[in-house]
């Protein structure tokens, strides 16, 4: 449970309903038997008054479906009533896992489809809960979230029609940019840091880490994971460093420009273990660069740790990488979907999200703040001292 568990005694906001679509099922599942756990080991003097009618569940998941035509059209349906309750959807948009035909062919399904399953759903509530959460760990579209030509803004309209659909607050994770919440400045719009998580699966699974400024440090592998890393490496109390990407402005490969170098800004790397930290791995290709950079300046062991990895060109690279000693483990978050392959791999650090997600719930549900758990601060101290870090 949380450090302080005071937020229980609260009234519930209304019963607690949880929608994990198709894309979600495997954390989803886990959330809710975290939170079935704690409320059945909870006792309230006022358990039987009627704002806790429903409070102890074996289960607190709505089943719901999206099926689909053979066109490929589809409808949401929820199978049992959700009036007045207090509903919380995930939903993960980087699934591609999942196919659906389309007139015999198959198709995998895309963040687009992802999304409107999700609209789908809240279309199929019918305005009868009481108050909606979405809990979207990859910001839908949140690598599009600015102009910078005459282009949409794809992140700004889906966060808008959510909240016009009747989403109450959006919860995300590492936001590619938080700003993009200026798009619904009258909704909650939260956006979290695993750097706990980080911290705590890194010391559990490598016993000889050292995490202090004259065995580690922190890299940021471009000017937009500087603010993350910063923190990162404030918490530990050890050295930041940052590259700067020079690209050529001239060229297009692929939708963007190419990055001609890696140019780097920070003390002295040699004989230290680094973790380069970002958002995501997409194809790892500028993570994989800026490794072999530090290895240049002999830097000792290297970690990867990006809260999504996607690994949009597959693993090879960061097979290649492992073997010939560039890399020493990668470390990403649960929170979009993971291949059997991706888990097997021997540099391969999980890190589960699903305790913090039901952590979460359970505390929103309560119409309590979750300050304390989006500022991890204290639990992090904990877990330094817990693992003589300190």
């Amino acid at each position: 449970m949380s450090l302080d568990d005071s937020y229980t005694k609260k009234i519930p906001y209304g019963e607690l309903g949880l929608i994990a679509l198709e894309s979600s099922k495997m954390i989803g599942s886990k959330v809710n038997n975290y939170i079935v756990n704690w409320r059945t080991d909870r006792e309230h003097e006022h358990a039987s008054d009627a704002a806790f009618t429903g409070y102890k569940k074996n289960s607190y998941l709505v089943e719901s479906v999206c099926p689909r035509f053979g066109s490929g059209e589809a409808k949401g349906f929820i199978k049992e009533s959700v009036r007045g309750m207090d509903i919380y959807i995930l939903v993960d948009v980087c699934n591609y896992s999942l196919t659906y035909s389309v007139c015999g062919y198959e198709n995998h399904m895309s963040p687009d489809d992802h999304y409107q399953d999700l609209k789908r759903i809240i279309a199929a509530i019918g305005g009868k809960a009481r108050r909606i959460t979405v809990i979207m760990p990859f910001l839908y579209e949140g690598r599009q979230h600015k102009r910078s030509a005459r282009e949409s803004l794809d992140c700004a309209l889906a966060l808008q029609e959510l909240t016009d659909m009747g989403v109450e607050s959006i919860l995300t994770f590492d936001a590619h940019d938080p700003r993009v919440q200026n798009a619904i400045p009258l909704k909650s719009f939260e956006t979290v840091q695993p750097i706990y998580q980080f911290i705590k699966a890194l010391l559990k699974n490598v016993p000889n880490v050292s995490l202090d400024s004259r065995h580690m440090m922190i890299i940021s592998p471009d000017e937009g994971a500087m603010s993350r890393a910063v923190y990162f490496a404030n918490v530990l109390g050890i050295d930041v460093g940052m590259f700067y990407k020079r690209r050529d402005y001239s060229t297009i490969v692929n939708g963007r420009n190419p990055i001609v170098a890696h140019e780097f800004l920070g003390t002295d790397v040699e004989g230290k273990d680094v973790i380069i930290i970002d958002d995501m791995i997409s194809s790892g290709e500028s993570v994989l660069d800026v490794s072999r950079e530090l290895k240049r300046r002999k830097a000792n062991r290297i970690f990867i740790a990006a809260t999504f990895g996607l690994f949009t060109n597959g693993l090879d690279l960061f097979d290649e990488a492992y073997n010939n000693g560039l890399i020493y483990r990668v470390l990403t978050t649960n929170l979009v979907y993971q291949t059997d392959t991706l888990l097997s791999k021997e540099y391969y650090i999980n890190v589960d999200m699903s305790k913090y997600i039901a952590l979460l719930v359970d505390t929103l549900n309560h119409d309590a703040s979750i300050n304390d758990l989006l500022n991890p601060t204290e639990r992090i101290q904990k877990v330094l001292k817990k693992y003589n870090q300190l």
